[in-house]
């Protein structure tokens, strides 16, 4: 499985993450609840681990309500250090699946993980269609229409707007594009990102009333139906 941790404690961080990796297991580790919650909303993960209390001026109950409110399904397992009956309610009712009391044993750890992964997969029914207002698109045929009218896109466009689509009404920076659409994991100092969204914009937006490709200034761009 592909694990999101994020730990602030160094100690437990690499005690978490070296037994995940010995049994099998990818791991993308955060040590605060800034990066958490970038992985967390722009990377696909299989589980994620989360501690309660983080720095960064975002804790993990902050990044598990973001995630939820995002309708971010994706099985996330508590761990804190507060193990307050009241403590435990509160993480669950902020949609964690499981919550376990720190110190805890690795064995048991890896037992509700893995549990948590096999119902995650037991659950899950793959995506085949996006709809944002009047824009459809269907994963498996590749097909786009806006209002019952066929838009044809390039390999590269298809991929840039299925990202925008899936993250819809939410900003999405110019480094989440280049690592999710692009595959790259720094900035090639190119613009290649405007030029492929003044293409995308020509089909998806110009034939049309209204425009759901919107440039937020200084962060990145956005795809609304408002």
């Amino acid at each position: 499985m592909r694990i999101l941790l994020v730990e602030d404690d160094p100690t437990v961080r690499s005690f978490v993450a070296k037994g995940l990796t010995e049994t099998g297991h990818l791991v993308e580790q955060a040590d605060n609840g800034k990066d958490g919650l970038f992985l967390a909303v722009s990377e696909k993960f299989d589980v994620i681990i989360l501690d309660r209390m983080l720095p960064g001026g975002i804790d993990g109950l902050r990044i598990l309500e973001t995630l939820r409110a995002q309708h971010n399904a994706t099985p996330v397992l508590v761990l804190s250090a507060l193990g307050d009956v009241d403590d435990r309610v509160a993480g669950l009712k902020a949609g964690s699946d499981d919550y376990l009391t720190k110190p805890f044993a690795f064995s048991e750890l890896l037992a509700r993980v893995e549990a948590l992964g096999r119902r995650s997969r037991n659950e899950t029914v793959p995506q085949t269609r996006l709809e944002v207002g009047g824009l459809e698109m269907d994963l498996l045929s590749r097909a786009v229409k806006r209002e019952g009218q066929k838009i044809d896109l390039q390999p590269r466009e298809f991929r840039l707007l299925e990202f925008l689509m899936r993250h819809a009404g939410q900003v999405v920076t110019r480094t989440m594009l280049l690592e999710g659409v692009w595959d790259y994991h720094f900035d090639p100092q190119t613009n290649v990102i405007d030029v492929h969204v003044s293409r995308l914009r020509q089909k998806v937006d110009k034939p049309f009333d209204k425009p759901m490709i919107h440039t937020v200034r200084n962060a990145g761009y956005m795809l609304s139906a408002d």
